[in-house]
């Protein structure tokens, strides 16, 4: 830990979003990145606004990109998914940090959730910094590691809080991952289908990140999922299963798709997981829109199933483009 101490924030940050300069990201194993271009964290620390009693309290730092091949902005807008990966990175990064989960140690997402204003998402001339405050609850420990843990989110950008969000998750060890799992491969000799057209999943600009294929036959509200595993970014190293961050886009692809709306801006997401989605299957991805609520805002329910079996659900929200 002590090689680390300079990435941390200062003792004496008294506020959210403090202007200082950011000079570097968190190593990049702490958020189970391959690429340190991949590391949207770039530092962490004991919230100084929380009370004395909650110990469990984090204040970390993200900086979302200007450009990103896969995270782009649109519309003026920054992609709703940079938020998604930062709180994602950011239960990898505190169970190391502050847990001692050790590295090698297999992480389950149960299940993951925001909600943001637009003002939150809105793309500047410079890159976006934010600041997670962050709270750990249902900590189950074992030994000097822990099993599981539930943490929630405040997004603060420019000192104001503009975003929430929560997630769950398990670890175990690479042996019991072993005996659960077995020796899956990390590649598919499936070819990925075709995909759909990019423009109608709002990807007209970067094609080879559709990952909706037309399904053979049935409604237009179901595709099969293209699992691409020599994706740099969806598989930024070797896993035996599809990421949860390929299934929250296919959910957000599929919103899409079937509101015909490609350009609306997702500012919500709940999203469980029932089981790994395999590399070796299948995966169908099924959405519903309902109609617009009294502010125009449309919600969509997605559902992904392999062998007949729930993989994922995601409930979203998707607010039409006002142009």
């Amino acid at each position: 830990m002590s090689s680390l101490t300079a990435l941390r924030i200062p003792a004496h940050h008294s506020a959210p979003a403090a202007n200082c300069l950011l000079t570097t990201t968190v190593p990049r194993e702490y958020v189970h990145r391959a690429a340190v271009s991949e590391v949207l964290l770039t530092g962490w620390g004991p919230d100084p606004l929380a009370g004395r009693d909650q110990s469990d309290s984090y204040v970390v730092r993200a900086q979302w990109p200007r450009g990103h091949s896969l995270f782009a902005p649109a519309g003026g807008y920054q992609d709703p998914l940079l938020l998604i990966e930062s709180v994602r990175q950011t239960g990898a990064l505190l169970a190391h940090s502050e847990y001692g989960v050790p590295f090698g140690h297999q992480f389950l997402m149960w299940d993951m959730s925001f909600i943001a204003t637009p003002e939150a998402l809105v793309a500047s001339p410079v890159p976006t910094e934010v600041e997670l405050r962050t709270v750990c609850r249902d900590v189950v420990r074992r030994g000097r590691t822990i099993a599981s843990m539930r943490y929630e989110v405040s997004v603060w950008r420019d000192g104001v809080p503009l975003a929430t969000a929560s997630a769950a998750f398990s670890c175990t060890s690479p042996a019991v991952h072993r005996r659960l799992r077995g020796e899956r491969p990390t590649t598919s000799d499936r070819t990925p289908p075709p995909a759909v057209d990019p423009a109608v999943v709002g990807r007209s600009s970067a094609p080879g990140n559709v990952v909706l294929a037309p399904a053979p036959a049935g409604p237009g509200d179901r595709w099969e999922l293209r699992v691409d595993t020599e994706h740099p970014i969806f598989f930024d190293h070797p896993v035996d299963h599809v990421p949860g961050m390929v299934l929250l886009e296919s959910a957000r692809q599929a919103a899409h798709a079937v509101t015909g709306l490609p350009d609306a801006l997702v500012l919500g997401m709940a999203s469980t997981f029932e089981r790994y989605a395999e590399l070796d299957a299948p995966c169908w991805i099924e959405a519903r829109a309902e109609r617009p609520d009294a502010a125009g805002d449309i919600a969509v329910h997605v559902v992904g199933t392999q062998q007949d079996r729930p993989v994922f659900t995601a409930d979203l929200t998707l607010r039409p483009s006002a142009g």
